[in-house]
């Protein structure tokens, strides 16, 4: 049987690949071919690129899902190739490793997935709308969530509004039989009704709690805006309520979340998902998930609780299973940007006499540290800030000795002092940012930081790429949508998709550069270099099938790409 002869050879060893394999291992389950294929930063695997815009055009898959080979002469592998062996024709699309989402939180994507969604509404009167719609059919005294609203992204602001957020009155009246809670995009604020109110205490004697705010009108009542750690007030009434369900029902919802969060990834060409903050009782569920073989992509989990719950209570972790892990812990040192909760040196230039919210003591976060090292695990601190960066950054060299490779991250990194870009690559902590929050923030960060320090400062790719730090990317989905190709268009080009800005694009990434941070940065930054990411010989096939060619088609057609195919271990997914 004849396959692409007459391309050039490319030399595959293979009693090199098998002396220490199985069968499984040897034999090839899939050939694909006539594909533009991206193996990677400087094509592993590959002897001789076949352009400067792809690796290879073919790529043989084992019966135990790994890459076999990858070149561009499949005559070479005539022994590995049997009758049972699928060919896929790729019919000259873009073909590279998954991607690899590097932050982000796989049940609450879920969650948004099933109740209230808010990342496209256009202004507040859209959301009242919406809830009100969902109150007729809800049973009376039952909550109703959301998530995804922006007072920053509106159309048009709230007339009836303080501090640029609108008042409950209007959602309270069409919602009195209901308790709401609707989280903000960014997961550091949300609004809650009335009754939500009514039912968690909340008056205007109500004490803001430290490192939060409860928002309030000129007569000092609830405005029903509640920011950082003021958000217990509302959500500890609404996880009561969730008490209230049988154990079975609360994981049969959870479960009926984790199908949307996978189908929705998979879809989207993300074969392997970090997720930032997971609880022990998802971790049991996710080890049961693994252990039935029901997870179908790749699930690296960090463990998401206070000191004093972790401390004593470690026993089994780090874990390691097939397709799950958790092995590293996740603390925050402030909030977002957009809820003025991001922790600053000087003050917001939009809110003069504020530094933002310092929501986890740094003496709390250093002896979470301590409790990550004496385990083994990587230590991975939420920190947008520059103070917050400055802060984790102090506590990390604290710890980490020297030439000791531990891969500690610092979670989003969104705005850091010039000084303390280069103590990221001395220190190797790895910069585990998000593209999509550079563009989706660019309509307000500059009023917040004022442009020097917007300019200089802020979601600083280039600059940490250019001091020799690793950088990773994601959507942080929920707060933003889990796609990648926007995530990567932003990085790439610092414009938003819809053409309303573009912000300081001297600091955007090569296309080689956005996908690295897409694929083999993040499996660097997991300790799976060795497993995922690339498209090398013996690495996972892991790989998704793309309608356009990221390394080279246009900019403005970047958003057009269309997730053709995504397979996981060689098994298509999508």
């Amino acid at each position: 049987m004849r396959f692409l002869f007459g391309l050039c050879a490319l030399l595959f060893a293979v009693t090199a690949c098998t002396n220490d394999t199985s069968e499984a291992d040897n034999e090839a389950s899939l050939l694909v071919f006539n594909a533009r294929i991206w193996t990677g930063v400087d094509c592993p695997g590959v002897e001789a690129p076949a352009a400067d815009d792809h690796c290879a055009t073919a790529l043989l898959v084992s019966q135990g899902g790994k890459v076999l080979a990858v070149g561009n002469d499949t005559s070479s592998w005539a022994s590995q190739i049997t009758e049972a062996t699928e060919r896929l024709n790729a019919n000259g699309n873009f073909l590279m490793p998954g991607f690899i989402e590097g932050h982000a939180h796989f049940s609450g994507l879920g969650s948004s997935l099933r109740n209230l969604n808010f990342l496209r509404s256009k202004n507040w009167d859209e959301i009242v709308t919406m809830v009100g719609e969902r109150a007729k059919v809800t049973p009376e005294g039952d909550w109703i969530s959301g998530r995804g609203w922006h007072q920053e992204k509106w159309d048009k602001p709230h007339d009836h509004s303080v501090g640029g957020y609108p008042v409950h009155d209007e959602l309270s009246r069409l919602t009195q039989n209901h308790p709401v809670v609707l989280r903000h995009a960014s997961g550091h604020g949300l609004f809650a009704n009335k009754k939500a109110m009514e039912i968690a205490g909340v008056n205007r004697e109500t004490p803001d709690p430290r490192g939060g705010r409860v928002l309030r009108d000129a007569s000092g009542d609830p405005t029903g805006v509640f920011e950082e750690r003021a958000m217990d007030l509302i959500t500890d009434a609404y996880q009561n309520w969730i008490q209230t369900m049988t154990p079975e029902s609360r994981k049969n919802e959870w479960l009926a979340g984790i199908t949307e969060a996978q189908n929705e990834c998979l879809k989207k060409g993300i074969t392997s998902f970090q997720d930032a903050g997971t609880r022990y009782v998802e971790l049991d569920w996710y080890k049961e998930l693994d252990e039935a073989d029901s997870l179908r992509l790749n699930l690296w989990v960090m463990l998401r609780h206070s000191y004093n719950d972790m401390e004593g209570n470690m026993r089994g972790l780090p874990h390691y299973g097939d397709r799950f892990t958790c092995a590293a812990i996740k603390t925050e040192l402030d909030g977002a940007l957009g809820s003025y909760g991001a922790w600053l040196i000087e003050p917001y230039f939009d809110n003069p006499g504020f530094v933002g919210q310092n929501t986890t003591l740094v003496e709390t976060m250093d002896s979470i540290a301590g409790l990550a090292k004496e385990h083994g695990m990587q230590l991975c601190v939420h920190a947008i800030g520059d103070k917050a960066n400055r802060e984790t950054l102090n506590v990390m060299e604290k710890h980490l000795e020297k030439d000791n490779d531990r891969r500690w991250r610092i979670e989003h990194a969104q705005h850091i002092d010039p000084t303390d870009i280069p103590r990221f690559a001395e220190l190797g902590v790895i910069a585990s940012m998000q593209g999509i929050h550079c563009t989706s923030d660019a309509l307000f960060a500059e009023n917040r930081l004022g442009t020097e320090r917007a300019a200089s400062g802020a979601y600083p790719w280039r600059s940490l790429l250019d001091a020799g730090a690793v950088v990773t990317n994601g959507t942080d989905a929920p707060v933003e949508d889990v796609d990648p190709i926007e995530s990567f268009y932003a990085s790439v080009t610092r414009a938003r998709a819809d053409g309303k800005a573009v912000f300081f694009p001297e600091q955007k990434m090569t296309r080689v550069e956005g996908l690295h941070s897409y694929t083999a940065a993040c499996a660097y930054a997991a300790f799976q270099e060795d497993v995922r990411g690339t498209l090398a010989p013996m690495m996972a096939a892991d790989f998704v099938l793309l309608s356009k060619n990221l390394l080279s088609c246009p900019d403005e057609e970047i958003m057009d790409t269309e997730v053709l195919g995504t397979f996981v271990a060689g098994e298509k997914a999508f």
